[in-house]
């Protein structure tokens, strides 16, 4: 049985859902013929049958472009949420100096012009100094799930992939009466990056035993598992789904490990020219440069 990954990237300058066929990448219209769907969206909207339909037609299928070729784009470009999970693994809380395990996965929103590509350049922005590397373990939603959901979880769950949840560390310590500022930590332009590809969930039988890792110019700052994770995927979609209606296409960032900048003795942040990496066993690899 052949595996297959599923992306987005600019093929003759146009926008292309794209297949990864073991070492070898098609568009989707090469694999399933006219009529393909024409974005990754929509893929998503009705995955049950189609991510199928891709099985099928990847087991006879043949030539394809290098990885290294493509101009990629985030894996689904403007989702309609991007919901991201914070203080979930038990190391990072306590280098972050936090004595007390969340009663529930403590989240908040970013917009879709957070996202950025696999090898797009990262411009750091002016008005942020501490700029901080957060490798985590990304969901993407495939399927409408709400607070009536009867069955399994995990099986709202389209595929895996990896993401770098970068943070603006400058105004962590000043808490006003409300708490932090999230949106000034974490919704940058381009401050997450995701990808490049998506794993399809039947080819990741156990998401919390994958191992993670984070480099920054080639060092390793960031090694776990996802098997440190407080609240694992299953949760986190509980949590989510009791409050909000999940939809196909939604990201999900999962929490990072220990080994990030601001906890680190004395603390260390990304620079200009920096080249930040962020593997996960079987899903791939995200790299980005800082400008």
């Amino acid at each position: 049985m052949k595996r297959y990954k599923l992306g987005t990237g600019l093929i003759m300058g146009r926008p292309q859902p794209l297949v990864l066929v073991e070492d070898r990448v098609l568009t989707l219209a090469e694999v399933l013929g006219e009529g393909a769907p024409a974005t990754l969206l929509d893929v998503l909207a009705d995955w049950r049958r189609l991510e199928n339909e891709i099985m099928e037609h990847v087991e006879r299928i043949s030539g394809g472009r290098a990885p290294e070729s493509i101009d990629y784009l985030p894996p689904v470009p403007k989702p309609r949420k991007v919901i991201c999970v914070g203080t979930n693994y038990r190391d990072h809380l306590a280098e972050m100096k936090v004595t007390t395990l969340p009663a529930f996965p403590y989240s908040f929103f970013r917009p879709h012009t957070s996202l950025a590509a696999h090898r797009e350049e990262i411009r750091l922005p002016k008005g942020a100094k501490f700029v901080d590397w957060e490798a985590e373990l990304g969901v993407i939603v495939g399927a409408t799930i709400g607070p009536d959901h009867g069955s399994d979880l995990l099986e709202a769950v389209a595929g895996y992939t990896v993401v770098n949840d970068i943070s603006a560390r400058d105004w962590i310590a000043s808490r006003p009466p409300v708490g932090i500022d999230w949106v000034m930590q974490k919704a940058w332009d381009k401050f997450q990056p995701t990808g490049p590809w998506v794993t399809p969930a039947r080819f990741v039988p156990e998401p919390q035993r994958l191992a993670i890792e984070l480099t920054v110019n080639g060092v390793v700052k960031q090694k776990s598992s996802t098997g440190e994770m407080i609240f694992g995927v299953r949760e986190i979609i509980k949590h989510l789904a009791s409050i909000m209606t999940l939809e196909p296409g939604d990201i999900i960032a999962t929490g990072t490990p220990a080994g990030v900048g601001f906890g680190r003795t004395p603390p260390e942040f990304i620079r200009r020219g920096d080249q930040v990496k962020v593997t996960i066993n079987g899903l791939g690899t995200l790299e980005n440069r800082f400008v």
